[in-house]
């Protein structure tokens, strides 16, 4: 990817974190965090720029370098409108208007919102069709802790909107493991609790493989690129294993345990596994190397 691309792309993403009319939205601050993280220039005037309706969608796509980077632009733009549900109508007009400006199709337009609606709703709506895992607990949670960090890997933009779904029916599976009768609400609103059922979360990979060059291949990119690969799959891996064993605490004891215990178990299983991580780093690598998001799609509907 072009390095003069960076600044146009980051412009979008903000763009598109305030697109449903919400200022200071979660999808924005993590949209900065990233950027920030990751040393790109100019991230604080940019986000001014935006704020204040300075950038225009035409401008910021007449300066991408070629029909790839404009692919990139409107996939993340996609993914983070999606990050937080069904899109909103001023999403949808913003995705018009940018998918004008990028000269992208409609039909190309089409199939990637089917896709992203595929990846972020079908696990979630699908979850009761699920069966309770069989075999030990801890082996479950730490191969779907491995599945989430390979997802993180994948050099797709859209592929992180499977994320946090993985997540949901991790839980809602253990409670099944523990004879709890659960609803999708009542396994958010635990994955809100400890932080991780936001859009945030979701928009936080998507803008890593945007600013960080991951489009050409799974290690691709800009230097520095397998490095930052590592981190967002550390990050994903380590909130996965924790909320599942936090998750088979929580169902375990009745669900009696307060919101403080929940964050307090919530950390010490994260330290845990950053700690296994790198035992397991060449498993996520593997796993990624032969994921794509149609066997993903097919496996979450399988359930």
């Amino acid at each position: 990817m072009n390095t003069n691309d960076r600044a146009p792309l980051i412009a979008i993403a903000m763009m598109a974190a305030r697109a449903d009319g919400t200022t200071d939205s979660a999808e924005e601050q993590a949209v900065r965090a990233v950027v920030e993280r990751m040393g790109s220039p100019d991230v604080t005037r940019l986000a001014e720029q935006v704020a204040g309706g300075q950038l225009r969608a035409a401008d910021l796509a007449a300066r991408l370098s070629d029909d790839e980077a404009r692919r990139i632009a409107y996939e993340g733009a996609l993914a983070i409108c999606r990050a937080d549900g069904v899109l909103a109508p001023a999403e949808q007009a913003f995705l018009e208007e940018l998918r004008g400006a990028l000269g992208i199709s409609a039909d190309e337009a089409a199939a990637a919102t089917r896709t992203a609606g595929a990846l972020a709703d079908t696990p979630v709506a699908e979850v009761h069709t699920g069966t309770p895992p069989a075999g030990p607990l801890d082996d479950f949670i730490l191969n779907q802790s491995i599945l989430t960090g390979a997802v993180e890997i994948l050099p797709d933009r859209l592929a992180n909107l499977a994320i946090l779904p993985l997540q949901l029916r991790l839980v809602y599976q253990i409670g099944q493991r523990h004879g709890q009768k659960l609803d999708v609400n009542q396994v958010k609103d635990l994955a809100a609790t400890l932080g991780l059922g936001v859009a945030a979360q979701g928009v936080e990979g998507v803008v890593m493989k945007l600013v960080g060059g991951f489009a050409g291949g799974l290690l691709g990119g800009l230097v520095g690129g397998a490095a930052r690969t590592a981190t967002g799959a550390v990050i994903t891996f380590a909130a996965t294993y924790a909320l599942g064993h936090t998750a088979d605490q929580y169902y375990q004891q009745g669900r009696r345990l307060s919101a403080a215990d929940l964050k307090a178990l919530f950390t010490r299983f994260q330290e845990d596994a950053r700690t296994i991580y790198p035992k397991v780093e060449q498993r996520i690598r593997t796993q990624a190397s032969t994921l794509n998001l149609q066997s993903l799609l097919g496996g979450l509907r399988a359930t």
